[in-house]
């Protein structure tokens, strides 16, 4: 029988080549964590006292997460309200944006997609 010993977590060997070539080959990816959620057409309420609904797609959710496609800029830290129709019912979530930018991908450039991240309260 032969010992097998565990790899300790948090030691790095930071210089490493083999390291510093898959972060370097890393750069440039734009995750967005789209495609593996069904898209789900939404309404959103910015602010507390927001009368107003705007639409938004649900692209991906998970824990206390979401996030959020819309045609307008939404600025970090503002609360926003996501109604969810489902059925005969609506789910409302609070959340606020935690992060927020521009698309990278060819189609959000031409429709004007913007991608928010919203932390659930």
């Amino acid at each position: 029988m032969t010992a097998h010993k565990p790899h300790s977590k948090g030691n790095v060997d930071w210089s490493d080549p083999r390291l510093a070539d898959l972060l370097r080959r890393s750069e440039s990816w734009k995750l967005d964590n789209r495609g593996h959620y069904a898209p789900k057409v939404v309404q959103i309420h910015l602010g507390w006292g927001a009368t107003t609904a705007r639409p938004a797609i649900l692209v991906w959710e998970r824990d206390q997460v979401m996030m959020l496609e819309t045609q307008f800029a939404i600025p970090t830290g503002e609360h926003v309200r996501v109604d969810e129709p489902r059925g005969e019912t609506l789910r409302s979530l609070w959340g606020i944006v935690a992060e927020t930018r521009e698309g990278f991908r060819a189609e959000d450039r031409e429709n004007g997609i913007h991608l928010h991240w919203l932390h659930l309260r």
